[in-house]
């Protein structure tokens, strides 16, 4: 199935996004300088096959197609565009929200600002703590590495594999595989670097997860044992938050959830079928 290309026209900004099929809206939010189409190559996967649900694949500024400005110069600022994207593109609807790696920290900020319209919350590899510093999270720890599937590679496979807990082959080949982006689809490094490298700028000023009661739809939290990059005992901790979640903890996983597709397709699709079971549509 191929994307709409869409855009959201907001003050000082127009924001790119992609949408994927029909029905009730599930937004979901990519990763720190992941860009929309590489964020719908790892989910869509998963959704194809299900009816009923239109997938809103956002970039943030900086991202995909969407330009750094210079006026957002960190996530309070981030978050506030996307509330405001929420508020033009679903302009009132509910919906379900995913977030991964950083995305679900935003995510929860959406949350945090928006939960009357929420029917549901995903996570996958969530960031809970964005200062480096504070963060729960083993080192790294290469389990299985096939011999030879190291040598000759680019400098950016090398970079890439090099925080890769299971260097396989079938892995190496699933990275290869993924669809080259276009110029205009690689967003800014430069600009997202320059917020990443800031540790006042690469947080919110408030703690997205006080809510004031839990959130009581359907949850979902996918976290990896191995996960060098953001661990998984800190995801662990908002539980209380979320008394509908499920809580997974993948053994063999880092943060690229290596060769797990297989086991987080039907999970994700679980968390929809309870989604559409709690808020049925009329």
């Amino acid at each position: 199935m191929h994307p709409k290309i869409m855009q959201c026209h907001l003050e000082n900004i127009i924001v790119n996004y992609e949408t994927y099929g029909q029905g009730r809206p599930l937004l979901l939010i990519p990763g720190w300088s992941m860009p929309a189409h590489t964020h719908a190559s790892l989910m869509e996967p998963y959704l194809q096959e299900r009816p009923g649900w239109q997938r809103i694949y956002v970039d943030p500024p900086g991202h995909g197609r969407t330009p750094g400005a210079n006026w957002i110069s960190d996530l309070d600022q981030m978050l506030d565009l996307l509330t405001a994207f929420v508020d033009r593109v679903l302009t009132g609807k509910h919906f379900a929200l995913h977030g991964t790696s950083l995305g679900a920290y935003l995510a929860r900020g959406i949350l945090y600002r928006r939960r009357d319209l929420i029917d549901g919350l995903s996570m996958l590899v969530p960031v809970i703590t964005p200062t480096d510093s504070k963060r729960d999270r083993p080192s790294l720890t290469v389990l299985v590495e096939e011999a030879g599937v190291m040598d000759s590679l680019s400098a950016e496979e090398r970079e890439w594999m090099g925080l890769i807990v299971v260097r396989s082959r079938s892995y190496l080949e699933q990275m290869r595989a993924w669809p080259e982006l276009a110029e205009e689809e690689q967003g800014d490094y430069e600009y997202l670097q320059a917020i990443r490298e800031n540790p006042g700028a690469y947080c919110c000023s408030f703690d997205v997860d006080a809510l004031d009661e839990p959130f009581s739809k359907p949850a979902l939290i996918i976290t990896g044992r191995q996960d060098s990059s953001v661990g998984f005992k800190d995801a662990w901790r908002l539980l209380e938050n979320y008394p509908r979640a499920t809580y997974v903890v993948f053994d063999r996983a880092g943060h690229f959830m290596e060769e797990k597709e297989s086991l987080i397709g039907p999970l994700f699709n679980e968390w929809l079928d309870r989604v559409e079971e709690a808020t049925p549509t009329a």
